[in-house]
């Protein structure tokens, strides 16, 4: 079982990212569970999206110690990465998170939101190139999966955007 939690600020597309993971483990014949939660501001406040991914009955629907970490921003790092397995796997976007705790010994830092912009043209694609990071990472689900997944949630019109984003995350490595 894979247990994952996307952090950072609402606004920052984490829930729809968490969706969207579930979705394609979903099409990839998996069990998933995508849970969220968020502060009282509907932008900017802290938010987390969680999900679990196994081959197995799942039981339990939340996630009880993370084998991964995604932070978006510092505040979510601070919040969020104290439960992280030490085995874990933990992705901060530089961009926001310059005081990394060394809790993992997997850390991966990677420039997620500038890469949105400078490479797909706005900022708002970030949490799709977390997905093709995590996805990169983790082999958590196929290609074919969280591309069809993410297809099936972005706005009509924007496919092809979304698709090039989902690139630019897999090849952050």
């Amino acid at each position: 079982m894979l247990q994952m939690r996307l952090s950072g600020t609402g606004g920052q597309g984490l829930i729809l990212a968490g969706i969207i993971l579930a979705e394609a483990a979903i099409l990839d014949g998996k069990n998933a569970i995508q849970s969220q939660s968020y502060g009282p501001e509907a932008r900017g406040g802290s938010s987390k999206s969680e999900v679990l991914i196994s081959d197995k009955p799942l039981h339990f629907p939340k996630v009880t110690k993370p084998d991964l970490v995604l932070a978006m921003s510092q505040e979510a790092c601070d919040k969020y990465t104290s439960d992280l397995d030490e085995d874990g796997i933990l992705i901060v976007d530089t961009g926001f998170v310059k005081e990394i705790p060394q809790k993992a010994k997997k850390i991966f830092e990677f420039p997620i939101t500038e890469k949105a912009k400078t490479e797909v043209g706005k900022t708002l694609f970030a949490n799709i190139v977390a997905i093709g990071a995590i996805v990169a990472l983790t082999k958590c689900v196929s290609e074919e999966s969280i591309t069809k997944a993410v297809l099936n949630r972005v706005p009509k019109g924007t496919e092809k955007v979304n698709t090039q984003a989902l690139k630019i995350g897999m090849s952050l490595q």
